[in-house]
């Protein structure tokens, strides 16, 4: 084999692993759309807007890998007391919540056919979650707050599907599922786990312009809810898009804008919901990102931190303190 032969050969395993990193880190972003503000039960939704997109969300890699991830995501948000939210099976006054999950997740690639690549995985999220909301009994208002900490609810991946158009062109296609095994009691106001099923079938695409180190990605989802039994909390569909431009340098380093917003597609039902009118929501944020990309002992390591502040929230925890980091390596 010629000396450029061995060049090109390297460069292309060289661009495989960045790929598996990417892919590795955008399948498991997916799950990090996990509870934060939706117009749905407490104000607490599967997604989190700005929180599902990462570097490469559209590539499934080709060769088969083992990846692992860690992430971390931090909120604190509120929604005013002008506005009633629907908690542990009642309207409180307003409420505000901070929440804290790290999720544990691993990604398996199994390889391709008939022109696709298929992926699964899994992920083991734990909460810690503090809740403070105010009630009124006729002219008298009572303030309550409460503490969680546990693990939350698995999220299964069983199925991605990528396509590769061209070398700067990918699209993915997954069928993703949150299953209620998470510790929940109906008269808490801080709970780790929401009591239902939730179902998200997504799209992403990743599009490269390698003239200018150029990234553009996008990733789209609906989150079907089964009813809540325990507290006959029905929460509507909801449809998520986010958004990411990213700049990457030959160090390593990259710098970009995320774009999120959570929509909710009709009204919530059950006692409570019809007493606020469905509490429909939506919501929209934006903010930065900065990736790293680097090699520890030849295995291809990726790391990443954002800050997506609310810019509009209806019916939504609001917060400007949303922050996610994750750490990735494949094996």
């Amino acid at each position: 084999m010629s000396i450029k032969s061995d060049k090109d050969a390297l460069a292309l395993r060289s661009q495989k692993l960045r790929a598996l990193l990417r892919i590795s880190i955008a399948t498991v972003a997916a799950l990090a759309s996990i509870s934060s503000a939706n117009a749905t039960e407490s104000a607490l939704g599967r997604p989190v807007a700005g929180m599902s997109v990462l570097s490469g969300i559209g590539i499934v890699p080709p060769e088969p890998v083992t990846i692992v991830s860690i992430e971390q995501i931090y909120i604190d948000g509120s929604i005013g007391g002008n506005r009633q939210v629907p908690i542990a099976g009642k309207a409180s006054l307003g409420v505000d919540a901070q929440i804290a999950f790290t999720l544990a997740s691993v990604l398996r690639v199994w390889g391709g056919a008939g022109g696709w690549d298929f992926a699964s995985g899994i992920t083991v999220p734990y909460v810690w979650t503090e809740v403070n909301a105010s009630f009124a009994a006729g002219r008298v208002g009572t303030s309550s707050s409460d503490r969680a900490s546990n693990l939350f609810d698995l999220y299964f991946t069983p199925i991605v599907a990528g396509y590769h158009f061209s070398q700067t062109a990918h699209i993915s296609l997954s069928f993703n599922f949150w299953a209620p095994t998470g510790r929940y009691d109906p008269g808490a106001l801080a709970n780790a786990s929401l009591n239902n099923w939730t179902f998200v079938p997504q799209v992403a695409f990743t599009k490269f312009v390698p003239k200018y180190g150029l990234e553009f990605d996008v990733v789209g989802n609906l989150q079907f809810y089964t009813k809540n039994t325990a507290t006959n909390y029905q929460n509507a569909p909801l449809f998520t898009l986010d958004a990411l431009a990213l700049k990457k340098f030959p160090n390593g380093l990259g710098m970009g804008l995320v774009l999120g917003t959570v929509q909710q597609l009709g009204n919530d039902s059950g006692p409570v919901a019809d007493k606020l009118n469905g509490f429909v929501g939506h919501d929209f944020s934006m903010g930065p990102i900065v990736t790293y990309d680097t090699k520890i002992e030849g295995k291809p390591l990726s790391a990443s931190l954002r800050w997506v502040p609310s810019i509009v929230s209806v019916n939504r925890l609001k917060s400007t303190t949303s922050v996610m980091a994750t750490a990735t390596i494949a094996f």
